[in-house]
């Protein structure tokens, strides 16, 4: 085996996060169900912010921003992810590396422009997102390095990959180099309707090659089947290895064959938006299963991730997590 030179790689949508304040009736009229995740085209993108109150730019993608975390925390973090050599492919190349991710992706020089997220904020801090994909569609096996991907401990995919074709080949390269080096696989679902759009591959997928399942309560129901959180559970726990799943304000269930561990919500006095909890809560987890602690203690510092993320506006933490782990 590799010497490891990183606690986690992560493969995603390289994004730029566009968030700004809406109401229920805003969503309405364009069409949008809230909560859930839309791709648009760079037509739609246009019309959508030019309707969108004022908004906050900031570097994010799922994975890319557990990536952010772990490294927050003081782990070790990779990622592959592809932006255009503009002006927000730079922003979105800088913030990253700042962060003490390592990012060795090569700018396009042609093609669509570096992807955008328009996320709109409503009262509940809910978060509802349209996203332009741009450049990540072309992001393919050859941007996966294997010397990087065999000395990673865990190689973290998002399930966005799994709608460009490219992506998804992308996908299972890196999950075939991590099987044969004896690195884990994990996999986050990332949204219900990308479930729906691919269940029978993610099944197979999940089967084949995951390690460590995330997943919110409503897409496990997706990916399963069930209609009943404790049926699904029971469906996932003789698929995977680990599946940590996350219930909101219920917190986390993390099972195995052989275990079923329920984890609490960390407080928060404010919830003020809510995305990227489930990006920091998969950060928290695999930091802490890296570092060889138990399940449930993983959890725990996944609770504490994703509390602080859900505290602010934006996806990626303001206060160092290492900072917030000790007593755990």
């Amino acid at each position: 085996m590799a010497e490891t030179r990183h606690d986690v790689v992560g493969i995603g949508n390289a994004i730029v996060d566009v968030l700004a304040h809406a109401d229920d009736a805003f969503l309405e009229r364009e069409g949008l169900a809230k909560g859930t995740m839309t791709l648009i085209d760079a037509a739609q993108a246009d019309a959508l912010y030019s309707r969108m109150a004022a908004g906050v730019e900031m570097s994010g993608g799922s994975a890319a921003n557990t990536m952010a975390g772990i490294a927050s925390l003081g782990g070790r973090a990779a990622y592959f992810g592809k932006v255009r050599d503009d002006q927000l492919g730079q922003i979105f190349a800088h913030d990253i590396r700042a962060t003490g991710v390592t990012f060795p992706t090569a700018p396009a020089t042609d093609g669509p422009g570096t992807a955008r997220c328009l996320i709109l904020v409503t009262g509940d801090a809910q978060r509802t997102m349209s996203t332009y994909l741009g450049a990540c569609v072309d992001l393919g096996p050859d941007d996966v390095d294997e010397e990087t991907v065999a000395a990673s401990a865990v190689t973290y995919l998002e399930g966005y990959l799994f709608d460009p074709p490219r992506a998804r080949e992308a996908f299972v390269k890196a999950a075939e180099i991590a099987r044969r080096n004896g690195r884990r696989v994990a996999l986050s679902l990332s949204d219900p309707f990308c479930v729906d759009r691919h269940r029978d591959a993610l099944r197979q997928f999940v089967r084949e090659h995951v390690d460590v399942l995330f997943a919110n309560e409503v897409e496990i129901l997706s990916l399963t089947g069930a209609t009943d959180f404790d049926d699904a559970l029971t469906m996932i726990r003789g698929t995977v290895p680990i599946a940590a799943l996350t219930r909101s304000a219920q917190g986390s269930v993390v099972a195995t064959a052989d275990a079923v561990h329920a984890v609490q919500a960390a407080p928060v006095a404010r919830v003020v938006d809510t995305t990227g909890a489930g990006d920091l809560y998969a950060a928290g987890f695999l930091f802490g299963l890296t570092a060889g602690h138990a399940l449930a203690a993983c959890g725990r510092l996944g609770a504490t991730a994703a509390a602080e993320v859900i505290s602010h506006f934006g996806a990626r933490p303001e206060t160092p997590l290492a900072e917030l782990i000790r007593p755990i």
